[in-house]
């Protein structure tokens, strides 16, 4: 296993971060420990003056202390209005500083989901991404919480220290004692809390990702009659994530009872050695009260830094989970070169080659068998119960292992302007990565795809997103109104958006709808079926007039009807575009005025439909498949 830093180095850095960058409320926070310790402090002191000059007198001698009684009585109320101060500004500092941090860095994960390019994302399931988010941001700044009064706690530490030894030095040693003691019972624990608090945060992503992946397959589950199947699932990760939090309470139940037993054990070791020193009349009543007074502040910050130590390898875990996102490599960088140009953009694809990452599948299983090294000879430890699995060839360090199986190579041809190309192939072939490589979702490993003769990597971000546009064949629709998913926050007027749903041939059934434009489609475009949230999706991006449209199979769950109908419309419209269609059916490609033949990701063929059909056997027999009936197509298959 690779040597990392201690858990005192890593700690020390999640709580530097913490007060760089919360450093206001943390500074209110520890002003009001500082005044809360003050307080305390103080309170000893007039504790120990109010035994020896009113309570003892009062009690030996039956003197009238009236005057000296209500003096006192005012004393220590305002020094417990003092502290109550402090109290609140203690805490309302923490907990200001801890929201405000689990807020911002939200935003910074999630400004950052945005920038890294898709790449990264596939590699990465959307439980983990939502736990990085959510639960991760949550431990990590948990700590936050008793840091100020930590911060306070060490000054308060170093004047109780001074003034007990002042007190008396016997007894203040009895009570150094706990100190290293405590440090020692920390030490034998954090390990184990450290790989405990991994493991399960590692299961809370887990069981978000099944979850995700359930409601978004819902109506599939229903209808293969899997329900119980997927509750079975569901319930064995979450039976694994109970059985690492008890794991993880396990550890911290042996922790926390010890930690807050010692220094209850060195004031009761205390106490009885003062009270022999009283009767051997080395120290005086008030002297005693002061003193365990006093010891009972020392084993207050002691406490306190138990809770920052039981927080803190949860935090650890949290913030290291959250930085593998922050320094992911892979930035979507963006050029400075811009376009004024109007129409149809002319396209080049050059010498293009794209390999897809492998996949990369969750493995906790180092740290179960690490924690199981550790606790399971003490026989007391819930099982952590491991569903082993095939691993998926994994990233190197410079994220470059890829799947050969998966994407293209070496692909040249050349679009135009203003004309419209069909890419097609076999399932597989690489028509998707091609059309992802035009609009730069994904950018080649090797090669060039220019626009305009610029590279697509020298485009800034507004000129990318205006030239270029791609409506996909599993075509995404927000829970808001027609319009809103239309035009996405792009100002135009109604005219414009009801145009672009007549060339994507949605217009009829929009109109249809109880509130045309203003009706809600529900979650997922639930309320459409697939071919309306396809042709939705097709009028946002003609609502945009880009310069290059690209349409990834994007009419393939409409009938032949209305995909006949949409291409007529794009054909009637002349639109100002460069057209790539990803297409397999015959009245897509008929659109075309070239076709790109692509097969095992490389371009096989190029040239008019008609051209391929009587050149190209293997052209010949695909588009031919969708012709025939369904049992000579499947021969043709074969």
């Amino acid at each position: 296993m690779i040597e990392q830093p201690s858990l005192t180095r890593r700690g020390l850095r999640v709580i530097g971060i913490s007060l760089r960058r919360a450093p206001k409320p943390f500074a209110y926070g520890v002003g009001g420990a500082l005044l809360f310790a003050g307080m305390t402090v103080l309170s000893a002191v007039v504790l120990g003056r109010v035994t020896d000059r009113v309570i003892t007198p009062a009690l030996e001698d039956g003197l009238d202390v009236g005057d000296d009684l209500w003096i006192a009585f005012a004393v220590i109320v305002a020094v417990g209005l003092f502290k109550g101060a402090g109290v609140v500004g203690r805490r309302l500092g923490a907990y200001v500083a801890q929201y405000k941090l689990q807020s911002d860095h939200r935003r910074v994960i999630t400004r950052r989901y945005l920038e890294l390019p898709t790449e990264w994302h596939r590699r990465h399931s959307t439980g983990e991404l939502m736990s990085n988010a959510n639960a991760d941001v949550e431990a990590a700044f948990f700590v936050a919480a008793p840091l100020p009064m930590s911060i306070a706690a060490t000054a308060l530490l170093g004047i109780t220290a001074v003034l007990l030894v002042v007190a008396d030095p016997l007894l203040a040693a009895i009570g150094f004692v706990v100190g290293p003691t405590m440090a020692a019972v920390n030490a034998y624990f954090a390990r184990r809390m450290r790989l405990a608090a991994s493991q399960a945060q590692q299961s809370r992503a887990d069981v978000s990702e099944i979850a995700h992946e359930s409601f978004d397959a819902a109506l599939v589950i229903k209808t293969m009659g899997r329900e119980d199947a997927e509750a079975a699932r569901f319930g064995a990760e979450s039976e694994r994530l109970r059985d690492r939090m008890v794991r993880f309470a396990t550890v911290r139940a042996r922790f926390d009872p010890i930690m807050e037993a010692l220094p209850n054990l060195a004031i009761l070791a205390v106490l009885y050695v003062g009270a022999v020193r009283v009767q051997a009349g080395a120290l005086t009543p008030g002297d005693l009260v002061q003193f365990a007074y006093l010891f009972r502040l020392v084993a207050l910050p002691i406490r306190v830094f138990g809770w920052l130590l039981g927080e803190l390898p949860r935090a650890i875990v949290g913030w290291e989970r959250i930085e593998r996102v922050l320094d992911a490599t892979g930035r979507t960088e963006y050029g400075s070169r811009t376009s004024d140009g109007q129409g149809g953009v002319p396209v080049a694809v050059d010498g293009v080659t794209y390999r897809h990452p492998a996949q990369r599948l969750p493995d906790s299983e180092t740290a179960d068998d690490e924690l199981a090294a550790l606790l399971g000879a003490e026989g007391d430890a819930p099982a952590v119960h491991v569903q082993p699995h095939e691993r998926a060839p994994r990233l190197d360090a410079d994220g470059e292992e890829v799947d050969e199986t998966r994407g293209v190579r070496d692909v040249h041809f050349d679009v135009e302007p203003g004309r419209t190309i069909a890419v097609v192939g076999p399932t597989g072939s690489g028509k998707s990565t091609v059309a992802q490589l035009l609009v730069r979702l994904v950018d080649p490993q090797e090669g060039q795809v220019r626009v305009d003769d610029v590279d697509l990597r020298e485009l800034e971000r507004a000129t990318l997103a205006g030239t270029a546009a791609i409506v996909f064949q599993d075509a995404f629709v927000f829970d808001d109104s027609v319009r809103g998913n239309v035009t996405l926050g792009l100002d135009v007027d109604d005219d414009a958006v009801w145009e672009s749903l007549r060339l994507a041939g949605a217009e009829g059934f929009v109109a249809s709808l109880p509130d045309g434009l203003d009706t809600r489609v529900g979650e997922r475009g639930a309320s459409l079926s697939g071919g309306q949230r396809q042709r939705v999706a097709l009028a946002r991006a003609l609502v945009r007039h880009p310069r290059l449209l690209v349409l990834d199979d994007a009419t393939s769950a409409v009938d032949p009807a209305v995909e006949a109908e949409i291409l007529a419309n794009l054909r009637g419209a002349a639109l100002p575009s460069t057209v790539v269609i990803v297409a397999y059916r015959n009245g897509s490609i008929a659109l075309a005025d070239e076709v790109v033949f692509v097969d095992r990701g490389e371009v096989v063929a190029h040239g008019t439909h008609e051209r391929l059909r009587a050149e190209v056997p293997a052209y010949e027999a695909l588009v031919s498949a969708y012709e025939t009936p369904a049992d000579e197509a499947a021969e043709v298959r074969r």
